[in-house]
């Protein structure tokens, strides 16, 4: 596969990596790209929404998005082999690669797939996740799949980190009640906005994590169009998840748990069964700034 960049599919003046029009996840898959500010809890969302999927009698694929590949190993309780790494090792033919090679099973049948990137300062992030879906579908490994997650790091900056929203049907957008975090929220919408007008993807809504209150997420919300779509608490019971290299399904099941349990497979049945997309409008960076805080 080649990965071009071309002008301005994806917005007035843009520069975009394009990928191959053949690959593409199959039709009836569920497909959900997580995004946010960097270290707002999006492997952990997205390793525990799989999880919930797959409580639910879902076949899940989780692809991490990160060159620090560190998505899937509370479902793995391991740092798994990257496909860069891989394919390097192969002098990237592909076709001498196994399924196993790549792919590997986690919580409850959850298979799991670190992308890996480029060294640092190299390559193209949005390359990187074109391969490994190439490679996938090279395996015929997406064809009994009913949910695929990409996990993708930190804010867009740029048009090959969102490249999983070519492949998507939804975003959800991690987020927490603070100024940072919605100021990246607000770059997401406008990513959406602008590959919604050549791709399927549409936002799915908001999961507010790591935070008590919900003020300035609401008064975000209300303003642009979003819906929160599931709401977690600073509980310490998820940051010992991933202390104990595990999802919360595996964790003592207490009040605290159960209740976190539960909020995750609210999440994932209402994706499943009744997400509504949403049409949000961005906000200017001065408009953000004078909407949030305290008077």
């Amino acid at each position: 596969m080649t990965s071009t960049l071309t002008r301005p599919a994806d917005g007035e003046g843009s520069v975009q990596v394009q990928q191959d029009p053949n690959v593409q996840i199959r039709e009836g898959a569920l497909v959900i790209a997580v995004y946010g500010k960097g270290g707002i809890g999006k492997s952990t969302t997205s390793s525990n929404l799989s999880a919930a999927f797959s409580k639910l009698g879902k076949k899940v694929l989780q692809i991490g998005c990160d060159p620090k590949h560190d998505s899937t190993f509370t479902l793995t309780h391991k740092m798994v082999p990257t496909v860069i790494d891989i394919l390097e090792e192969v002098d990237f033919h592909s076709e001498e690669l196994r399924p196993e090679d790549f792919m590997f099973q986690g919580f409850n049948g959850v298979m799991c797939v670190e992308s890996g990137g480029p060294p640092a300062g190299t390559g193209c992030g949005g390359y990187v996740t074109g391969q490994t879906v190439k490679l996938l579908k090279e395996h015929h490994l997406l064809e009994e799949t009913d949910v695929v997650i990409f996990d993708v790091l930190g804010d867009v900056v740029c048009g090959g980190f969102a490249a999983p929203l070519q492949h998507a049907n939804y975003c959800l957008i991690v987020t927490a009640n603070d100024f940072d975090s919605i100021f990246a929220m607000n770059r997401i919408v406008a990513a959406i906005q602008a590959k919604a007008k050549n791709y399927k993807v549409r936002l799915g809504g908001v999961v507010a994590n790591r935070s008590a209150d919900m003020d300035q997420i609401d008064k975000f919300n209300d303003r642009t169009g979003l819906k929160t779509m599931a709401h977690f608490r600073d509980v310490d019971a998820i940051r010992r998840s991933r202390l104990k290299k595990c999802t919360i399904f595996e964790m003592e099941p207490t009040e605290e748990v159960i209740t976190v349990q539960n909020e995750y497979l609210s999440l994932a049945k209402k994706l499943s069964e009744s997400v509504e997309p949403l049409e949000a409008e961005p906000l200017k960076d001065r408009e953000i700034f004078d909407l949030l805080g305290f008077d």
